[in-house]
């Protein structure tokens, strides 16, 4: 592949249903809201999955030459916050600090790059009552109940995202005052941003619009408009976002700002074990820790999560847990022979040059393809594999060794599994 052939980062918008070449608004400058995790409860495999593709696209931007201005959030006093905090007779605080620890913990542990600072829905009632207060002044919102209201038929937009058919929607007022429902389905009706406090013990605050707190739909928009404003260029999350939330965030935005909110939406698909969804109920929710009391260590998780498709469903097995381990121990020490067998004067040819030159087009090519990421891994390691017999027994030139080390090492500020890391939860490794 010749260097002309590149064409710059393609990827699948979820808003218009098809490929298309980014480009951010400031050239040069990427703004990107991630989804993070809802700190009533630790984040599981699949929670990870999502965060890893995200990582992986913060990074590929970065290597790309992007200046990427990042934001992932802790959701901390929606409906289900507060009732695990009610269930177990704690304040929410002591609910969610724990998980927020070990979020922190298995975030470094994986590999997954985060900000400096992470809002939270606690820290930005502020942003989510101007919100609320412009979304009233325009007619989007109204009162009702001591509650408020957003009516999605006020703005023009609302479903797209999903490709939602509209043609449905109830003739009567219809109201969902709850943050979240189970199941993925949609609630065809006008959705709740505020919950007025009434009195009781639980968590509110005293604001403009009285007492109360926000609702989940409005958090992620006020968490947004904290640190990154009312316009930024990707929004991130898992398939279950494309149910009401992320359509319900873009309409929220939208109609406060009356400018457009995120030019490209992606969405990861699920995480399932033994072709199962992961449940409670099911007793086949997994942890970080589930895998590393096997013997897996941090990189392990992070390629066995990585590796494939977004897009895609992963079916996770113990039989393909085993192969992903020891595909990347072999990758590992392809790369780490390959790097240490060099000699001045070794034998040279034309192939092992061609082929020593391929590692970065070929990496951009599947990684420009909406971040193929199994697609990069195998291409990279054909080449390492390639190299490996085309100097066996007599080492690459030096010239050649630093080169593939260069772009093998560039190509793992993306990847973070090629070469091993220090403390990534495994003694000896």
């Amino acid at each position: 592949m010749q260097s002309d052939d590149f064409r710059g980062l393609v990827l699948r918008n979820t808003l218009t249903k098809r490929k298309e070449l980014f480009s951010p608004r400031v050239p040069g400058h990427v703004k990107i809201f991630t989804c993070g995790p809802s700190v009533y409860r630790r984040p599981h495999l699949g929670n990870y999955r999502t965060f890893l593709y995200e990582d992986i696209l913060v990074r590929y931007l970065e290597y790309l030459g992007y200046s990427v201005e990042r934001t992932i959030n802790f959701t901390d006093v929606e409906d289900k916050t507060i009732e695990a905090a009610a269930e177990e007779g704690r304040e929410v605080l002591q609910v969610t600090t724990p998980v927020v620890e070990a979020f922190y913990h298995e975030s470094e542990l994986l590999g997954i790059k985060l900000p400096d600072y992470i809002p939270r829905s606690s820290t930005s009632i502020d942003e989510a009552v101007q919100i609320i207060q412009s979304l009233l002044e325009k007619g989007h919102a109204y009162w009702h109940d001591g509650n408020v209201y957003f009516d999605p038929l006020t703005y023009e937009g609302f479903g797209e995202i999903f490709g939602l058919d509209m043609s449905n929607w109830p003739k009567h007022k219809v109201r969902f005052s709850q943050d979240t429902y189970n199941g993925l389905r949609w609630n065809r009706g006008d959705f709740i941003l505020w919950h007025g406090h009434d009195g009781d013990d639980m968590i509110h605050w005293d604001t403009a619009i009285g007492p109360g707190r926000p609702a989940w739909n409005v958090q992620d928009p006020a968490m947004t408009v904290q640190t990154l404003g009312y316009e930024i260029d990707i929004h991130c999350g898992g398939i279950d976002n494309k149910w009401r939330h992320h359509d319900y965030n873009r309409a929220v935005m939208e109609s406060a700002s009356g400018t457009e909110f995120a030019r490209y939406w992606l969405h990861g698909e699920h995480l399932i074990v033994d072709s199962q969804k992961m449940s409670k109920s099911k007793g086949n929710v997994i942890y970080p820790e589930t895998l590393m009391e096997r013997g897996c260590d941090g990189q392990h998780i992070r390629y066995l999560l990585i590796y494939g498709y977004y897009r895609n469903k992963l079916n996770v097995t113990d039989k393909m847990m085993e192969a992903r381990c020891n595909q990347l121990d072999e990758l590992q020490e392809h790369v780490d022979a390959l790097l240490a067998n060099t000699a001045g004067k070794a034998k040279r040819s034309q192939r092992m040059e061609a082929a020593a030159h391929e590692i970065i087009p070929i990496f951009e090519h599947a990684m420009n393809n909406d971040l193929h990421v199994a697609e990069a891994v195998d291409e990279v390691k054909g080449v390492v594999d390639e190299l490996h017999f085309l100097s066996a027994g007599h080492g690459l030139p030096r010239d050649i060794r630093d080169s593939v080390q260069k772009s093998l090492r560039r190509v793992d500020s993306v990847l973070r599994v090629i070469f091993p890391r220090e403390n990534n939860g495994r003694a000896g490794k």
